[in-house]
């Protein structure tokens, strides 16, 4: 049966109080969390939404990487396999999230977060009767797809139905339920360790992963489709071609985009691929070490979104983009350029995931603000997986420099370059923070 959504639920109006606490240039004044009191019910319902599948989906994402040593010791992968599987994942993600966003401007925002969320949940289910190397490649590169389709289109779809003056702080933290689904990930591991044999324990992990599917039957029954999507339909407007977002007319925006995610990413990569190795190879951390370093960066990748969101509607989006590159910047320069004990590691890590998962979280608000709505969905799409596609890249240049040099100054010479490539980036967008995606305005 074809996935469909519900007729658009009525809207009921903001309570007078609330509106008291405005500001007169629109802008809410209630701090980083005070947001959701503000919201609807159909904005409630889509948060939800968005914010349970990418989380449900970044719990299936992370699961691979916590169950390496199992596949290398029970099915024979080696690093270099287990290397590729990542890359295969990344380059699924790039692929998706511009070939949901097309789907996505065609038939609409909910069906396609509805196919994208079955997507990831039938393949991890399915790398749990993979028999080697080479099914789970294929594997690993189809979950990639709904992954990277996922988060671009819940990103389009949160940021039109949200409001402009709670847009930033709203879109962003759903960036933050990644943190949540890695957090699950990780306490299931010891459990599934604990109740099975290590040949068995990895598939059935894996198993857990058609979860998120049960999610679908909530977003059929309780989430409308875009209000902003239908209206242009009504209206007859036709989805143009895949290329329109290379028009002169989005051009620069669309490279300027792609570019800073880039550098977003990339930056990010180099830490997540590199750094439980420097911090074994180079600063000798032990097990208990690593255990806390991981919980407080996890709870970084929890609160930074929230910053990022609130500074964003205060100040604007290019502006809070800069201050996070900058801080993020001189983080990864101390962590890795300084000579700082375990300690001061440990607690930077907190500082290392709130920056990256603020200015991943970023890119959802501002990213849908930078196009109309009949390619609203393919641009952000194409902005954010060619930054994934193109930042995987950065990881592999670590390993080249690092064959020469000291692991530590590689990693933090290629972060430090991606940080200032987005940098120079953010300064090619214009201002998009607070625009009314209702009548197709834009900075």
């Amino acid at each position: 049966m074809p996935l469909r959504s519900d007729p658009p639920l009525s809207t009921p109006p903001v309570p007078v109080e609330a509106e008291a606490l405005r500001a007169t240039d629109g802008r809410d004044r209630r701090g980083a969390l005070g947001w959701y009191s503000e919201l609807d019910r159909v904005e409630r319902r889509t948060y939800w939404a968005c914010f349970a599948g990418f989380g449900l989906d970044a719990m299936d994402s992370t699961i691979y990487a916590l169950v390496i040593p199992a596949l290398i010791a029970t099915i024979g992968l080696t690093k270099p396999q287990a290397g590729a599987l990542a890359t295969a994942s990344l380059a699924g993600a790039a692929v998706g999230g511009w070939g949901a966003g097309l789907l996505a401007d065609r038939i609409g925002r909910v069906r396609v977060l509805q196919l994208t969320i079955l997507v990831v949940a039938a393949f991890t289910l399915a790398a749990a009767f993979a028999g080697g190397f080479d099914t789970l490649l294929v594997i690993r590169f189809l979950q990639g797809l709904g992954y990277g389709g996922e988060a671009a289109v819940g990103g389009v779809l949160i940021s039109e139905v949200v409001r402009p003056a709670l847009r930033g702080r709203v879109a962003a933290s759903v960036q933050s339920s990644y943190a949540v689904g890695y957090a699950v990930s990780v306490g299931l591991l010891p459990v599934i360790s604990s109740l099975f044999p290590e040949a068995v324990g990895w598939r059935v992990f894996f198993g857990i992963g058609i979860v998120p599917a049960v999610l679908v039957l909530f977003i059929r029954r309780l989430v409308p489709e875009s209000g902003l999507y239908q209206d242009a339909r009504r209206a007859g407007a036709v989805p143009p071609p895949f290329w329109a977002i290379f028009a002169p007319a989005h051009l620069r925006r669309t490279l300027a985009a792609t570019v800073m995610s880039t550098g977003i990413f990339g930056g990010a990569y180099v830490m997540i691929t590199w750094l439980p190795t420097y911090l074994r190879t180079a600063l000798g951390l032990s097990v208990g070490t690593s255990a806390g370093y991981l919980a407080m960066n996890i709870l970084g990748s929890l609160v930074g979104p929230l910053g990022f969101g609130w500074l964003s509607d205060r100040l604007g989006r290019r502006p809070a983009f800069m201050i996070f590159l900058v801080l993020q910047a001189a983080n990864v320069a101390v962590l890795l350029l300084a000579p700082i004990g375990l300690g001061a590691t440990v607690a930077l890590s907190f500082f290392l995931g709130a920056f990256q998962g603020a200015l991943a979280s970023g890119m959802l608000p501002t990213f849908s603000e930078l196009f109309p709505t009949e390619v609203r969905a393919s641009g952000q799409g194409f902005c954010l997986g060619g930054g994934r596609g193109f930042g995987s890249v950065v990881p592999a240049t670590v390993g080249v420099l690092a064959a020469a040099g000291p692991l530590g100054a590689a990693m933090g010479g290629c972060a430090l370059v991606s940080y200032a490539v987005a940098f120079a980036a953010a300064l090619l967008l214009p201002e998009t923070g607070g625009a009314d995606l209702h009548d197709g305005s834009k900075a």
